[in-house]
C-alpha cells in the first residue's frame, strides 16, 4: 500500500512497466538527525510489483561515480526512455561544493528488469547555461529530468532550474534543453518562470487533448501544482494546485485498466515523532489523476484499491478505510490527539491547542472516505483528495463518529496486504488510549 525499502527512506523516483511488471527505481539514503543530501543519497533502489499497491525490495542497481566526475558525491532524481533495445536514463549527478553542484547525465540497459544500467560517458549530456540559469553558486539548480518526443523530430528535457533573471526565493523555473539523439542537448531558455515560487522540483510532462500538461512541486509548500500550454514553448496557463499539501514528486502510469495514475512521495517526520522536523519518507498508494475538467485536474481515489481492504469490523485497528455520510455537524476521533470536524462544507483536522488543517469544500459531500497507513492520514470527500496528514499519536482508538446525537463507533475494513513484519510504515502501536471527548 505504501513503501520505502527497510532500514532507508525512500526519494524521487521512477516507475518503468516492463512485461507487465511495474519497477520502480528510487533515490534512497539512511536515516540521519543531521542529513546532507550532498553525500548521502548516493544509489538508487530497485522494487517491482504486479499491482502498483504490494512492492518488492531488491537490491540497489545504480549509484555515484568514482572521485572527481561530476556525480562523485550523489545521484539523484532520474526518467527513463524506452528504446528499441533496453532504455535510456537522464538522471541528476551531484558533486560537493559548499553547495550541491548539479548537471545531467544519461545511463542506458539492454535488460528487461530494471537493472544493468551503464553510463553512457562519464561526462554529463547537459549542463545549466549561464545565459538564462544560476550557475557556480549557491541555489543554482539543473536537476529532476523529463525527457518527452518534442514537437517534430527532437527531444525536449525539462528540468528543475533557477532563472537568473529573478532573485533568490523566486527564482524557482522549468528549464528546457532539447536533443535529436538524446546525448546531445541544446539549453533553451526557461520554459516556465512563473517568478512567485523558490523551487519548481520534478517537472512531469503529458501529453493531453488540449496540448501538454506540466506538473511541477513547489517548494517548500510541498504541493503538486498544474500548468497547461497548447504546446511545449507555451503560454503556459495556471490550474493552481492538484491536492493539498503533502503529495510530492508525481510520476504518471498507466494502471492495469489502462486508467492514468499519479503516485507520489510523501513526508515522515524525524524521529518519528510529531515534534521532529518534515524528512524524507516513502512512496503513497495510486491516485486516479482526474482530467475530465481540464481546467481543474485533481486527485482521486483508485477504485483499484478496493480489493486490498478486509470486512469491515470495528475500530481499533493499526490502518484500513472507513466511509462516512455526513448529516449536519460531524466530529471523528482519528488520534489520542487528532479529530476530524465537518460544519457547513468546512472540513478541520483538529488538534488541542491548534495546527490542524483546513480545507473549504465546493459543495456539501455525501460521504467521506478516511484512509489510515500507519502515521498517514488522507481524507476524501465525493473520493477527491481534499486533506492529508500524518499523526504519531498511537494506536487508531475506537473511532467515534459523532453529529448531533450520541457518538457511534464506526468500522474499520483492515488493508489486508499490511505485513507486519515489514519497517516501511513506522507506526504499528501496540498500546491504546481513551477516545478524545466527544462533541455536543
Amino acid at each position: 500500500m505504501r513503501f520505502a525499502p527497510p532500514g532507508l527512506f525512500l526519494n524521487d523516483f521512477e516507475l518503468l512497466t516492463i512485461d507487465s511488471v511495474y519497477h520502480l527505481l528510487h533515490v534512497q539514503g539512511p536515516w540521519a538527525a543531521t542529513f546532507d543530501e550532498k553525500t548521502m543519497e548516493t544509489s538508487y533502489g530497485h522494487a517491482s510489483s504486479l499491482n502498483l499497491v504490494d512492492w518488492e525490495p531488491l537490491g540497489p542497481c545504480f549509484g555515484v561515480a568514482s572521485p572527481g566526475n561530476f556525480d562523485d558525491s550523489g545521484v539523484w532524481a532520474m526518467h527513463t526512455v524506452p528504446l528499441s533495445s533496453g532504455a535510456a536514463m537522464a538522471y541528476t549527478g551531484v558533486t560537493a561544493r559548499p553547495w550541491a553542484e548539479q548537471a545531467i547525465g544519461l545511463a542506458h540497459t539492454d535488460s528487461r528488469d530494471g537493472t544493468g544500467w551503464r553510463r553512457v560517458r562519464s561526462d554529463p549530456i547537459v549542463r545549466a547555461d549561464p545565459r538564462w540559469y544560476r550557475v557556480d553558486e549557491p541555489g543554482m539548480a539543473w536537476r529532476d529530468p523529463f525527457v518527452v518526443p518534442g514537437e517534430g523530430t527532437r527531444w525536449a528535457m525539462a528540468v528543475c532550474a533557477s532563472d537568473r533573471s529573478r532573485p533568490l526565493g523566486v527564482s524557482g523555473c522549468v528549464g528546457l534543453a532539447t536533443s535529436d539523439d538524446l546525448v546531445n542537448w541544446e539549453v533553451q531558455p526557461p520554459m516556465l518562470s512563473p517568478g512567485t515560487i523558490d523551487e519548481l522540483e520534478c517537472p512531469v510532462l503529458e501529453r493531453i487533448p488540449q496540448g501538454w500538461l506540466l506538473l511541477g512541486s513547489h517548494a517548500p509548500v510541498h504541493q503538486i501544482r498544474a500548468w497547461t500550454a497548447p504546446e511545449l514553448g507555451g503560454p503556459w496557463h495556471p490550474l493552481g494546485p492538484i491536492a493539498p499539501p503533502g503529495p510530492y514528486a508525481p510520476r504518471l502510469v498507466r494502471g492495469p485498466r489502462d486508467e492514468l495514475l499519479l503516485l507520489h512521495t510523501v513526508q515522515r517526520r524525524t524521529g518519528l515523532t510529531d515534534e521532529g522536523k518534515p524528512c524524507r519518507g516513502m512512496l503513497a498508494q495510486p491516485k486516479l489523476l482526474d482530467l475530465s475538467d481540464p481546467t481543474r485536474p485533481r486527485l482521486r481515489w483508485w477504485p483499484g484499491l478496493d480489493p486490498y481492504f478486509l470486512p469491515a469490523c470495528l475500530s481499533g485497528q493499526t490502518s484500513g478505510t472507513v466511509t462516512v455520510r455526513p448529516k449536519g455537524p460531524v466530529s471523528i476521533a482519528l488520534r489520542q490527539s487528532l479529530e476530524l470536524r465537518y460544519v457547513d462544507r468546512s472540513l478541520e483536522l483538529w488538534r488541542p491547542g491548534g495546527g490542524g488543517e483546513v480545507v473549504e469544500l465546493r459543495s456539501v459531500p455525501t460521504r467521506l472516505r478516511l484512509l489510515l497507513v500507519g502515521e498517514f492520514i488522507e481524507v476524501y470527500a465525493d473520493d477527491e483528495l481534499v486533506l492529508c496528514t500524518s499523526d504519531y499519536g498511537g494506536r487508531i482508538p475506537p473511532m467515534l463518529y459523532t453529529s448531533r446525537g450520541p457518538g457511534v463507533q464506526l468500522q474499520l475494513r483492515p488493508i489486508a496486504t499490511l505485513a507486519t513484519t515489514r519497517d516501511d510504515v513506522s507506526s504499528m502501536f501496540s498500546y491504546s488510549f481513551p477516545p478524545l471527548r466527544r462533541l455536543g
